[in-house]
């Protein structure tokens, strides 16, 4: 996707929507580093497919507040998650997930 970012720029289009940490080239430091002073990053807050919804509640709160502390140097970032959460995600971990914003 980060393929066609500048295209995104050349369009006007100034926020980004989803943000797949997971994915390829998708990663919270390289995308605030190359691209945070031209979107605003709409999800990113942890992995979906990974810590979310196989970790424990630690690693869920821990990449939260990293994610939260890379995409939101200088503003920029919506908080929220990429995908739907799914029937098998632990309570606790969403939990983890919303309470993690308020630190």
């Amino acid at each position: 996707m980060a393929a066609y970012f500048p295209d995104f720029v050349e369009a006007g289009i100034d926020i980004l929507n989803p943000v797949q940490i997971s994915a390829a080239g998708m990663g919270a430091e390289g995308l605030k580093r190359d691209w945070g002073d031209k979107f605003v990053f709409w999800g990113g807050a942890v992995n979906a497919q990974g810590a979310l919804a196989f970790g424990k509640p630690e690693e869920v709160r821990a990449e939260a507040l990293a994610n939260i502390a890379t995409f939101g140097k200088g503003g920029g970032f919506v908080y929220n998650n990429v995908h739907n959460i799914q029937a098998t995600v632990p309570t606790e971990n969403m939990l983890a997930l919303l309470r993690a914003v308020t630190e």
